[in-house]
Protein backbone atom coordinates (compact mmCIF):
# COMPACT_ATOMS: atom_id res chain seq x y z
CA UNK A 1 0.00 0.00 0.00
CA UNK A 2 0.94 3.56 -0.21
CA UNK A 3 2.97 5.36 2.52
CA UNK A 4 3.64 8.88 2.75
CA UNK A 5 2.50 9.90 -0.39
CA UNK A 6 3.77 13.08 -1.58
CA UNK A 7 2.34 15.44 -4.08
CA UNK A 8 5.34 14.12 -7.17
CA UNK A 9 4.84 10.86 -6.53
CA UNK A 10 2.66 9.76 -9.38
CA UNK A 11 2.15 6.17 -8.87
CA UNK A 12 0.64 6.55 -5.18
CA UNK A 13 -1.63 9.35 -6.03
CA UNK A 14 -3.11 7.41 -8.70
CA UNK A 15 -3.10 4.32 -6.56
CA UNK A 16 -4.95 6.65 -3.89
CA UNK A 17 -7.42 8.05 -7.10
CA UNK A 18 -8.03 4.92 -8.14
CA UNK A 19 -8.98 3.17 -4.83
CA UNK A 20 -11.63 5.78 -4.02
CA UNK A 21 -12.62 5.19 -7.80
CA UNK A 22 -13.35 1.95 -7.32
CA UNK A 23 -15.49 2.74 -4.12
CA UNK A 24 -17.76 5.15 -5.28
CA UNK A 25 -18.43 3.20 -8.75
CA UNK A 26 -19.07 0.33 -6.74
CA UNK A 27 -21.42 2.02 -4.31
CA UNK A 28 -23.51 3.78 -7.04
CA UNK A 29 -23.69 0.07 -8.40
CA UNK A 30 -24.90 -1.45 -5.17
CA UNK A 31 -27.29 1.32 -5.27
CA UNK A 32 -28.78 0.85 -8.21
CA UNK A 33 -28.94 -2.90 -7.74
CA UNK A 34 -30.99 -2.13 -4.48
CA UNK A 35 -33.40 -0.54 -6.27
CA UNK A 36 -34.09 -3.06 -8.48
CA UNK A 37 -34.82 -5.11 -5.57
CA UNK A 38 -31.42 -7.51 -6.14
CA UNK A 39 -30.58 -5.87 -2.47
CA UNK A 40 -32.82 -6.13 0.61
CA UNK A 41 -32.66 -5.43 4.04
CA UNK A 42 -30.22 -2.11 4.82
CA UNK A 43 -28.28 -0.89 2.58
CA UNK A 44 -25.59 2.51 3.89
CA UNK A 45 -23.56 3.34 1.20
CA UNK A 46 -20.47 5.35 1.18
CA UNK A 47 -20.39 7.91 -1.46
CA UNK A 48 -18.57 11.27 -0.61
CA UNK A 49 -16.69 9.56 2.07
CA UNK A 50 -13.79 7.54 0.32
CA UNK A 51 -11.19 9.57 1.32
CA UNK A 52 -11.15 8.62 4.71
CA UNK A 53 -10.86 4.85 4.46
CA UNK A 54 -8.57 5.45 1.62
CA UNK A 55 -5.58 7.55 3.50
CA UNK A 56 -6.23 5.26 6.59
CA UNK A 57 -5.44 1.99 4.69
CA UNK A 58 -2.81 3.56 2.90
CA UNK A 59 -0.42 3.70 6.29
CA UNK A 60 -1.57 0.08 7.45
CA UNK A 61 0.29 -2.83 7.04
CA UNK A 62 -0.58 -6.92 6.34
CA UNK A 63 -1.39 -8.32 9.58
CA UNK A 64 -3.38 -5.30 11.29
CA UNK A 65 -6.79 -5.33 11.66
CA UNK A 66 -9.72 -3.47 11.30
CA UNK A 67 -13.51 -3.09 12.05
CA UNK A 68 -16.57 -0.93 11.65
CA UNK A 69 -20.28 -0.34 11.47
CA UNK A 70 -22.69 -0.80 8.99
CA UNK A 71 -21.36 1.71 6.25
CA UNK A 72 -18.87 -0.91 5.55
CA UNK A 73 -18.68 -1.76 1.64
CA UNK A 74 -16.08 1.06 1.14
CA UNK A 75 -13.47 -0.07 4.06
CA UNK A 76 -14.12 -3.61 2.88
CA UNK A 77 -12.58 -2.84 -0.40
CA UNK A 78 -9.89 -0.73 0.78
CA UNK A 79 -8.65 -3.57 2.48
CA UNK A 80 -8.72 -5.76 -0.85
CA UNK A 81 -11.44 -7.90 -0.47
CA UNK A 82 -12.58 -9.18 -3.31
CA UNK A 83 -15.39 -7.11 -4.80
CA UNK A 84 -17.19 -10.13 -6.47
CA UNK A 85 -17.38 -11.43 -2.75
CA UNK A 86 -18.90 -8.06 -1.62
CA UNK A 87 -21.60 -7.79 -4.02
CA UNK A 88 -22.48 -11.10 -3.88
CA UNK A 89 -22.96 -11.12 -0.47
CA UNK A 90 -25.33 -7.66 -0.89
CA UNK A 91 -27.48 -9.95 -3.39
CA UNK A 92 -27.48 -12.53 -0.33
CA UNK A 93 -25.97 -15.44 -3.12
CA UNK A 94 -23.88 -18.40 -1.94
CA UNK A 95 -20.47 -16.42 -3.20
CA UNK A 96 -20.61 -13.94 -1.26
CA UNK A 97 -17.70 -13.55 1.35
CA UNK A 98 -20.00 -14.74 4.30
CA UNK A 99 -22.00 -17.63 2.16
CA UNK A 100 -25.45 -14.96 1.90
CA UNK A 101 -25.91 -14.90 5.21
CA UNK A 102 -24.49 -11.79 6.74
CA UNK A 103 -25.74 -9.39 3.61
CA UNK A 104 -24.60 -5.65 3.51
CA UNK A 105 -23.77 -4.85 7.51
CA UNK A 106 -22.29 -8.66 8.49
CA UNK A 107 -19.65 -9.81 6.77
CA UNK A 108 -15.97 -10.50 7.43
CA UNK A 109 -13.00 -11.39 5.73
CA UNK A 110 -9.90 -13.23 8.33
CA UNK A 111 -7.81 -13.21 5.54
CA UNK A 112 -7.71 -9.38 5.21
CA UNK A 113 -7.86 -8.62 8.74
CA UNK A 114 -11.51 -7.29 8.23
CA UNK A 115 -13.83 -7.83 11.23
CA UNK A 116 -17.27 -7.08 10.08
CA UNK A 117 -19.59 -4.48 9.23
CA UNK A 118 -21.59 -4.62 12.45
CA UNK A 119 -25.24 -3.30 12.88
CA UNK A 120 -25.34 -2.12 16.58
CA UNK A 121 -24.53 1.54 16.78
CA UNK A 122 -20.90 1.47 18.52
CA UNK A 123 -20.95 -2.40 19.20
CA UNK A 124 -17.93 -2.74 17.07
CA UNK A 125 -15.74 -0.19 19.38
CA UNK A 126 -15.02 -2.40 22.14
CA UNK A 127 -14.70 -5.30 19.60
CA UNK A 128 -11.91 -3.38 18.16
CA UNK A 129 -10.14 -3.27 21.77
CA UNK A 130 -10.04 -6.69 21.19
CA UNK A 131 -8.69 -6.85 18.27
CA UNK A 132 -5.85 -4.31 19.52
CA UNK A 133 -5.19 -6.34 22.90
CA UNK A 134 -4.63 -10.10 20.67
CA UNK A 135 -1.65 -7.61 18.72
CA UNK A 136 -0.02 -6.45 22.08
CA UNK A 137 -0.62 -10.18 24.00
CA UNK A 138 1.07 -11.51 20.70
CA UNK A 139 3.50 -9.16 20.24
CA UNK A 140 2.97 -9.65 16.77
CA UNK A 141 3.68 -5.98 15.80
CA UNK A 142 -0.09 -5.11 13.92
CA UNK A 143 -2.41 -2.22 15.19
CA UNK A 144 -6.52 -2.03 15.13
CA UNK A 145 -8.51 0.63 13.45
CA UNK A 146 -11.86 0.74 15.01
CA UNK A 147 -14.10 3.05 12.76
CA UNK A 148 -17.12 4.81 14.05
CA UNK A 149 -19.76 7.55 13.11
CA UNK A 150 -20.57 10.76 14.67
CA UNK A 151 -24.14 9.37 15.80
CA UNK A 152 -21.83 6.78 18.10
CA UNK A 153 -19.64 8.80 19.87
CA UNK A 154 -22.09 9.36 22.36
CA UNK A 155 -22.79 5.62 23.45
CA UNK A 156 -21.31 4.45 26.97
CA UNK A 157 -19.30 1.40 25.49
CA UNK A 158 -17.54 3.93 23.48
CA UNK A 159 -16.00 5.52 26.72
CA UNK A 160 -15.56 2.06 28.63
CA UNK A 161 -13.27 1.31 25.56
CA UNK A 162 -11.48 4.29 25.70
CA UNK A 163 -10.80 3.83 29.36
CA UNK A 164 -9.93 0.49 28.94
CA UNK A 165 -7.32 1.13 26.02
CA UNK A 166 -5.54 3.99 27.54
CA UNK A 167 -5.37 1.83 30.32
CA UNK A 168 -3.40 -1.01 28.93
CA UNK A 169 -1.73 0.90 26.17
CA UNK A 170 -3.81 -0.65 23.20
CA UNK A 171 -2.42 -0.18 19.75
CA UNK A 172 -6.11 0.77 18.35
CA UNK A 173 -6.74 3.91 16.24
CA UNK A 174 -10.53 5.32 16.88
CA UNK A 175 -11.45 6.59 13.49
CA UNK A 176 -14.44 8.50 14.13
CA UNK A 177 -16.35 9.70 10.28
CA UNK A 178 -17.97 12.90 11.23
CA UNK A 179 -20.14 13.06 8.45
CA UNK A 180 -22.20 15.83 10.47
CA UNK A 181 -25.44 13.93 10.79
CA UNK A 182 -26.51 10.82 13.53
CA UNK A 183 -28.98 9.47 11.05
CA UNK A 184 -30.78 12.37 10.42
CA UNK A 185 -29.50 14.19 13.59
CA UNK A 186 -26.96 17.02 13.34
CA UNK A 187 -23.66 17.24 15.20
CA UNK A 188 -24.81 20.21 16.76
CA UNK A 189 -27.63 19.18 18.29
CA UNK A 190 -26.42 16.02 19.45
CA UNK A 191 -23.71 16.32 20.88
CA UNK A 192 -22.81 19.33 23.70
CA UNK A 193 -18.78 19.70 22.03
CA UNK A 194 -18.44 19.26 18.43
CA UNK A 195 -14.88 18.85 18.28
CA UNK A 196 -15.06 14.91 18.30
CA UNK A 197 -11.46 14.50 18.65
CA UNK A 198 -10.97 15.39 22.17
CA UNK A 199 -13.90 12.99 23.54
CA UNK A 200 -10.65 10.59 24.97
CA UNK A 201 -9.21 13.87 26.95
CA UNK A 202 -10.04 12.42 30.01
CA UNK A 203 -8.29 9.39 29.28
CA UNK A 204 -5.23 10.97 27.93
CA UNK A 205 -6.02 9.61 24.46
CA UNK A 206 -5.03 12.18 22.24
CA UNK A 207 -6.81 13.23 19.02
CA UNK A 208 -6.51 15.41 15.84
CA UNK A 209 -9.37 16.39 13.49
CA UNK A 210 -8.58 16.23 10.07
CA UNK A 211 -10.05 17.16 6.60
CA UNK A 212 -11.98 13.98 5.73
CA UNK A 213 -12.41 15.13 2.44
CA UNK A 214 -8.80 15.60 1.51
CA UNK A 215 -7.39 11.84 1.36
CA UNK A 216 -3.65 13.45 1.46
CA UNK A 217 -4.69 15.06 4.69
CA UNK A 218 -6.35 12.31 5.51
CA UNK A 219 -3.00 9.85 4.82
CA UNK A 220 -0.77 12.48 6.76
CA UNK A 221 -2.82 11.86 9.89
CA UNK A 222 -2.92 8.43 9.98
CA UNK A 223 0.90 8.21 9.25
CA UNK A 224 1.50 10.36 12.84
CA UNK A 225 -1.45 8.41 14.39
CA UNK A 226 -0.46 4.98 13.43
CA UNK A 227 3.97 5.71 14.32
CA UNK A 228 2.44 6.12 17.84
CA UNK A 229 0.24 3.15 18.05
CA UNK A 230 3.58 1.14 16.58
CA UNK A 231 5.87 2.91 19.19
CA UNK A 232 3.69 1.39 22.12
CA UNK A 233 2.41 4.71 22.98
CA UNK A 234 -1.51 3.23 23.09
CA UNK A 235 -4.83 4.75 21.51
CA UNK A 236 -5.49 7.63 19.37
CA UNK A 237 -8.41 9.28 18.19
CA UNK A 238 -8.77 10.64 14.37
CA UNK A 239 -12.04 12.88 14.02
CA UNK A 240 -12.48 12.86 10.17
CA UNK A 241 -14.84 15.60 8.71
CA UNK A 242 -16.38 14.16 5.60
CA UNK A 243 -19.73 14.12 4.53
CA UNK A 244 -21.62 11.72 2.43
CA UNK A 245 -23.78 12.50 -0.37
CA UNK A 246 -26.79 9.70 0.71
CA UNK A 247 -29.10 9.44 2.54
CA UNK A 248 -28.28 7.73 6.14
CA UNK A 249 -29.59 4.64 4.07
CA UNK A 250 -31.77 3.10 0.81
CA UNK A 251 -34.77 4.48 2.78
CA UNK A 252 -33.84 7.86 4.24
CA UNK A 253 -35.35 10.99 1.61
CA UNK A 254 -33.12 12.82 3.78
CA UNK A 255 -34.66 15.86 4.17
CA UNK A 256 -33.37 17.43 7.43
CA UNK A 257 -30.35 19.21 4.85
CA UNK A 258 -31.07 21.06 1.50
CA UNK A 259 -30.08 20.53 -1.88
CA UNK A 260 -27.93 23.17 -1.87
CA UNK A 261 -25.90 21.73 1.17
CA UNK A 262 -25.37 18.44 -0.67
CA UNK A 263 -24.70 20.26 -3.79
CA UNK A 264 -21.98 22.61 -2.49
CA UNK A 265 -20.28 19.73 -1.46
CA UNK A 266 -20.24 17.95 -4.53
CA UNK A 267 -18.86 20.97 -6.64
CA UNK A 268 -16.13 22.10 -4.11
CA UNK A 269 -15.20 19.37 -1.60
CA UNK A 270 -15.43 16.17 -3.61
CA UNK A 271 -12.06 14.18 -2.31
CA UNK A 272 -12.35 12.38 -5.97
CA UNK A 273 -12.64 15.16 -8.07
CA UNK A 274 -9.54 17.13 -6.06
CA UNK A 275 -7.67 15.03 -6.15
CA UNK A 276 -8.18 14.13 -10.11
CA UNK A 277 -7.59 18.10 -10.36
CA UNK A 278 -3.77 17.75 -8.80
CA UNK A 279 -3.35 14.91 -11.39
CA UNK A 280 -4.14 16.79 -13.98
CA UNK A 281 -2.78 20.22 -12.87
CA UNK A 282 0.76 18.68 -11.66
CA UNK A 283 0.83 16.08 -14.67
CA UNK A 284 0.43 13.30 -13.24
CA UNK A 285 -1.83 11.97 -16.07
CA UNK A 286 -4.19 13.60 -18.49
CA UNK A 287 -7.92 13.30 -19.14
CA UNK A 288 -7.69 9.95 -21.23
CA UNK A 289 -5.89 8.31 -18.83
CA UNK A 290 -8.19 9.28 -16.32
CA UNK A 291 -11.24 8.49 -18.73
CA UNK A 292 -9.78 4.95 -19.11
CA UNK A 293 -9.06 4.49 -15.31
CA UNK A 294 -12.32 5.36 -14.81
CA UNK A 295 -13.76 2.57 -17.60
CA UNK A 296 -11.58 0.11 -16.48
CA UNK A 297 -13.40 0.30 -12.75
CA UNK A 298 -16.38 0.55 -14.28
CA UNK A 299 -15.98 -2.77 -16.27
CA UNK A 300 -14.46 -4.16 -12.76
CA UNK A 301 -18.15 -3.47 -10.64
CA UNK A 302 -20.06 -4.36 -13.85
CA UNK A 303 -18.06 -7.89 -13.62
CA UNK A 304 -19.22 -8.18 -9.74
CA UNK A 305 -23.04 -7.49 -10.17
CA UNK A 306 -22.79 -9.64 -12.94
CA UNK A 307 -20.91 -12.32 -10.53
CA UNK A 308 -23.79 -11.51 -7.98
CA UNK A 309 -26.65 -12.04 -10.09
CA UNK A 310 -25.22 -15.27 -11.75
CA UNK A 311 -23.76 -16.67 -8.19
CA UNK A 312 -26.66 -19.46 -6.67
CA UNK A 313 -28.73 -18.58 -3.84
CA UNK A 314 -27.61 -20.26 -0.25
CA UNK A 315 -28.50 -24.36 -0.11
CA UNK A 316 -31.45 -24.23 2.58
CA UNK A 317 -28.92 -26.73 4.55
CA UNK A 318 -27.14 -23.17 5.00
CA UNK A 319 -29.43 -22.66 7.66
CA UNK A 320 -28.05 -25.03 9.93
CA UNK A 321 -24.16 -23.54 9.74
CA UNK A 322 -22.69 -21.09 11.54
CA UNK A 323 -25.08 -21.90 14.53
CA UNK A 324 -23.93 -21.84 17.95
CA UNK A 325 -25.92 -23.73 20.82
CA UNK A 326 -24.64 -24.06 24.49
Amino acid sequence: MATKTKKNDSAALLRLYKEMLLIRRFEEKAGQLYGMGLIGGFCHLYIGQEAVVVGIEAEMEKGDTRVTSYRDHGHMLACGMDPNGVMAELTGRAGGLSGGKGGSMHMFSVEEGFYGGHGIVAAQVPIGAGLALKHKYTGDGGIAAAYLGDGAVNQGQVYETFNMAALWKLPILFVVENNKYGMGTSVARHSAKTDLSQRGIAYGIPGKSVDGMDVLAVQKAAALAIRHLRAGKGPYILEMNTYRYRGHSMSDPAKYRSKEEVQKMRQERDPIENLKALLLKEGHANEADLKELDKEIKSRVLESADYAQSSPEPSPAELYTDVVAS
